[in-house]
């Protein structure tokens, strides 16, 4: 079989969908012995008759049926694409990929992404959770939408990428009630040999509170550290040790965990980026995210 000619399959689609050569004509605004000629070109570049001859009408043959199955799918995929691109709707749940680099936490990444939802309650949100460069392929790949993350993405990377700041929120230090008030008094000399579940170090909050603990003199005993902030958080509960966490959800972070708030760390800020592979944010689910993160909840 020849390299298939979509114009010939589209005029093939559209003759049959119309049910005549004439109207099809009519609708592509093309003369009939033109459609005829392109009609008889694709049977010619398949090996196959299309169409026989009842009367006066064309019906498909065998061959002709299994085309326009495959036909009909192709171009109703093309106008759902149209619908889709253009800000429509398309009849069918709208897909938004969200990458939600493992170091976030996770109370974070719902707020985030809250406004995408209330958008239409036909959006369909897809998470994945994973490393900051694996997303970032994906996101290259053009297999997710958008990409959340505490850190940016840098030329070192060498991906084509580009940061939307969404906001940054100050660091306090959690923990259940009777560790919380042992190490309030004092403050921050006081956090001296108390334990402390922390982020790895490769994460950007680990490196800021180091340097913050560096700064003052500070030798907390480190009882933990985790890529996921989720489970330091499940271990904070427990009495094992306190927590840094975002200020901007600090009253969440104390009613899901059941933990008091110790007391703020000066200069300590948590940076929250949008990752997209658009330079000016076009996608309307990004856009909302980002407008309500700047008015709403960094502020």
């Amino acid at each position: 079989m020849n390299d298939l000619n979509y114009h010939h399959l589209l005029y093939f689609w559209m003759t049959v969908r119309e049910g005549t050569i004439q109207k099809a004509s009519e609708r592509l605004h093309i003369g009939q012995p033109a459609i005829s000629t392109q009609l008889r070109q694709l049977e010619r570049a398949v090996g196959h008759k299309l169409f026989r001859r009842s009367g006066r009408t064309l019906e498909l043959t065998e061959t002709g049926r299994v085309a326009w199955r495959y036909a009909d799918e192709i171009f109703s995929l093309g106008e759902e694409l149209t619908d889709v691109l253009r800000g429509h709707s398309s009849g069918q749940a709208v897909r938004f990929a969200v990458g939600v680099v493992d170091a976030m936490p996770k109370l974070m990444a719902r707020r985030l992404l809250e406004p995408a939802l209330q958008l239409a309650p036909d959006l369909r949100l897809v998470c994945t959770e994973d490393s900051l460069p694996r997303l970032l392929e994906q996101l290259s790949a053009h297999q997710i939408d958008l990409v959340l993350s505490d850190s940016p993405v840098t030329a070192a990377m060498n991906v084509r990428a580009f940061n939307h700041p969404l906001g940054d929120s100050a660091v306090g230090l959690f923990g259940v009630r009777k560790l919380a008030r042992r190490v309030r008094d004092g403050f921050p000399q006081s956090l001296n040999q108390i334990p402390l579940l922390l982020p790895l170090r490769t994460t950007a909050l680990r490196q800021a509170v180091d340097a913050w603990f560096r700064q003052n003199d500070l030798h907390p005993l480190i009882r933990g550290e985790f890529s996921d902030k989720a489970l330091m958080k499940a271990f904070g509960l427990t009495g094992e040790g306190l927590f840094p966490g975002t200020m901007a959800i600090a009253d969440e972070t104390c009613r899901q965990y059941d933990v008091e708030l110790v007391a703020e760390l000066p200069h300590v800020r948590e940076q929250f980026f949008a990752i997209s592979v658009e330079r000016r944010i076009k996608h309307p689910a990004v856009f909302a995210i980002a407008n309500s993160a700047r008015k709403d909840l960094f502020v």
